[in-house]
């Protein structure tokens, strides 16, 4: 299905070339590619190597957009400077924390007139449809608050960051990374029936995030076989790439998408897209679309991923695994019931299907949903299926073609453009259950289950047309191509798309109304003051975590917690909750002896340490953190509670780092860091920190104390521009702006 070439390619004359069988020079042959002339369109450095990157437009939904305002507020917002959407896809169940998700909404809507902003109503759309659906284009550059802010195939390079990436495109400032690598991803062939979207992009998935094929890289796709593919079938695949820890992607373009825009009213918008000749790849994935299978991707990451027919296969020692780890992917004190339970008869029972958010609630994915369950019925026992159409357009073609008609007939819920069921919101399972579903993630509790109380649910990953498939079969976990009539997926798709639900979005970009005031809830707070960094630090490691990668759920739980996202003390109360429930406490403590030091050093003992030059702070050991969302809240909380570092041996993403930075803590690595054995507790004596980051420092010495024991390290300061050691010194980005 996939093949991962790790050395770099050539394309010359239709054919790909390794580069050690070519005479061509690499440093020509990248100019050659889709990302080069869209990245230096848009880069204001001068430098083609170290890019400074000006967005066309950007969009947050209502778990970020209040935090990125409040904090370009603090730094000297007078106005959007660029087109900004604001979606309120995510904390639409109002019922959750009383009237504070309204608040919220009630503020976007005041700050989009206030500022020139685009206001998208509850229940609308889910962010990243109305961006494809309305700002998507040729050769455009997107930034969203938001991790899966993929519109690639579309031609759209979109990146989803941490809310203080945004906040300096609002102060037009500009988004600074090293040209990144570029990988190439080259479709042939054409899809089998009964194989969908989510199957190609966990096949992906699989194959490349566990080696790092493509971190912080662009994937490029193109080839032959993107004519097969309908605009939902590679919006599908192109919104999963996040997944494989990506930076961002972009395809070739055709006729497919010109269509597709102009059935949206933007034929404007399209712009061909094409590899030149020569163009050079500094990796390359071959994905042969006939051979993919459907494909199941188990608890607890889309990259656990294997054919349905090897799960079949192999149920009782998957489903062990799955066993194994679930005490410590939920932080459970005991076992809970085997999932083998679930086995009746060599068949593995699911109870519940969901087909959702910007990767599952496409018009092409519940149109052939419709097709397979039509004239069926799902029965009257265990398994369930919701379908939430991704935005009101697409509800209403659904509703025009009689395919949601089909749906509801089968038994089928439905339900409104949410994003609940991708973040542990929405359609939360029973105790015990597992829940197939076409969203974007499996993560630890993204179904919504509390290990506080001793609950455990699962989520696979599957695509709606396996998910229909089982659903005929009473949740027995079914290949699509095993329904031997379904015909392949068409590349073309007649879709009308009505505007009239968008009546109801407030279009101001472009029109601030300065004299409009913000309205405020009574969870909205501003963000605490931060100090800069002080001469030395005494540093406490407040939790220490050992696994091979940390997800930015653990580092701060989504679910409903999401509710107080626009209140960062109450939200700091969550940190880390549910890896290392003490953490809060631990942290708090150094806190609150590095405010009794500020206020009256000589109050504070710190032993051989001078009170009057070292600040406190607390730190986060992990491996590997950072894997997941975007959310600014998974850096910000811990830097709310006092937190000074991240002590690590790499950052899972460049988008947690970034978060890191912006709040103002110390992104240290640390070579082997798990040989040092941190456990909360030690603290780090970091001497001259501020001198290292007034200079070029690329690392510096500390000495770790552990007990009685004292041990040299070298502490890392890995490629930080001179940017980012200033908003480190200022103590956080508000304070570096603000200045």
């Amino acid at each position: 299905m996939v093949t991962v070439h790790n050395e770099g390619y050539f394309l010359e004359n239709g054919r790909l070339i390794a580069a050690s069988q070519s005479a061509r020079i690499p440093a020509e042959g990248k100019k050659r590619t889709i990302s080069y002339g869209i990245l230096q369109a848009h880069n204001t450095s001068g430098n083609p190597e170290r890019l400074r990157i000006r967005f066309d437009a950007m969009a947050s939904h209502d778990i970020t957009y209040v935090g990125i305002i409040q904090t370009a507020r603090a730094s000297g917002l007078e106005r959007f400077p660029l087109p900004y959407v604001l979606t309120n896809c995510h904390n639409s169940l109002c019922a959750v924390g009383g009237t504070i998700n309204e608040d919220d909404h009630v503020f976007g809507l005041s700050a989009a007139k206030r500022y020139g902003g685009e206001f998208v109503p509850a229940h609308q759309a889910v962010i990243h449809s109305y961006m494809r659906e309305m700002y998507a284009g040729g050769g455009r550059m997107i930034l969203g608050s938001d991790s899966h802010t993929r519109y690639g195939a579309y031609g759209t390079m979109a990146i989803g960051e941490g809310g203080p990436e945004l906040v300096k495109q609002l102060l037009e400032k500009t988004y600074d990374i090293a040209y990144p690598r570029v990988v190439g991803v080259h479709l042939t062939g054409k899809p089998r029936a009964g194989v969908g979207p989510q199957d190609v992009a966990l096949a992906l998935i699989g194959a490349t995030f566990r080696a790092g094929t493509v971190k912080n890289s662009v994937m490029e796709f193109f080839g032959d076989g993107i004519a097969s593919l309908a605009m939902d079938y590679r919006n599908g695949i192109d919104v999963m790439t996040t997944e494989t820890s990506c930076l961002t992607s972009v395809w070739q373009t055709d006729d497919t998408v010109r269509r597709s825009l102009t059935a949206h009213g933007r034929a404007e918008a399209y712009r061909a897209l094409a590899p030149q000749d020569g163009a050079y790849y500094d990796a390359l994935i071959e994905v042969d679309l006939s051979r993919v299978e459907p494909m199941i991707a188990l608890p607890f990451h889309p990259s656990n991923a294997y054919t349905i027919r090897e799960f079949n296969e192999n149920a009782a020692d998957l489903l062990h695994a799955v066993d194994e780890a679930t005490p410590s992917a939920l932080g459970l004190k005991k076992q809970p019931e085997s999932l083998l339970k679930k086995l009746k008869n060599g068949r593995f029972y699911a109870d519940q299907g969901v087909i959702a958010g910007c990767s599952g609630g496409t018009y092409q994915n519940l149109l052939r949903t419709a097709e397979i369950l039509r004239g069926r019925a799902l029965g009257d026992d265990r398994f369930w299926l919701s379908c939430y159409p991704a935005s009101q357009p697409v509800m209403m073609e659904l509703m025009r073609t009689g395919a949601l008609t089909d749906l509801m007939a089968a038994g089928a819920s439905i339900r409104s453009a949410f994003c609940g069921p991708c973040f542990g919101a929405g359609d939360v399972p029973a105790n015990g259950a597992f829940s197939l579903r076409h969203s974007t993630r499996n993560f630890p509790n993204r179904e919504g289950s509390k290990p506080s109380d001793g609950q455990a649910a699962y989520v696979a990953l599957m695509d709606a047309r396996s998910i229909a498939a089982s659903a005929l079969n009473g949740g027995a976990i079914t290949p699509a191509t095993e329904l031997e009539w379904l015909e392949s997926d068409p590349a073309e798709v007649d879709y009308v798309f009505n505007p009239a639900p968008y009546s109801r979005v407030y279009h101001g970009v472009g029109r601030p109304q300065p004299e409009e005031p913000l309205v405020f809830g009574p969870n909205i707070a501003d963000w605490p003051e931060q100090i800069a960094l002080p001469e030395n630090l005494l540093l406490t490691v407040a939790s220490a975590i050992y696994d091979p990668v940390t997800t930015t759920d653990e580092l701060i739980p989504s679910g409903e917690t999401s509710s107080y996202r626009s209140n960062p003390l109450r939200l700091s109360e969550f940190a880390l909750s549910r890896k290392d429930p003490a953490y809060v406490g631990r942290a708090k403590a150094v806190r609150e002896q590095e405010q009794k030091r500020r206020a009256d050093p000589e109050s504070v003992d710190l032993g051989e340490f001078d009170p009057k030059t070292t600040g406190l702070g607390s730190a986060v050991m992990a491996i590997r953190p950072g894997d997941g969302s975007a959310r600014e809240q998974a850096a910000s909380c811990q830097r709310v509670l006092g937190g000074a570092a991240n002590l690590c041996e790499d950052f899972a993403t460049k988008r947690y780092r970034s978060n890191v930075i912006n709040w103002g803590m110390v992104p240290f690595t640390v070579d082997r860091i798990a040989d040092y054995n941190m456990q909360p507790g030690d603290r780090l004596y970091v001497p001259g920190i501020r001198a290292a980051l007034l200079g070029e420092a690329d690392r510096v010495e500390a000495v770790l104390m552990q007990g009685d024991a004292r041990t040299p390290i070298t502490l890392k300061l890995e490629r930080l521009t001179r940017e980012e050691r200033d908003i480190l010194l200022a103590g956080c980005l508000i304070n570096y702006y603000a200045k």
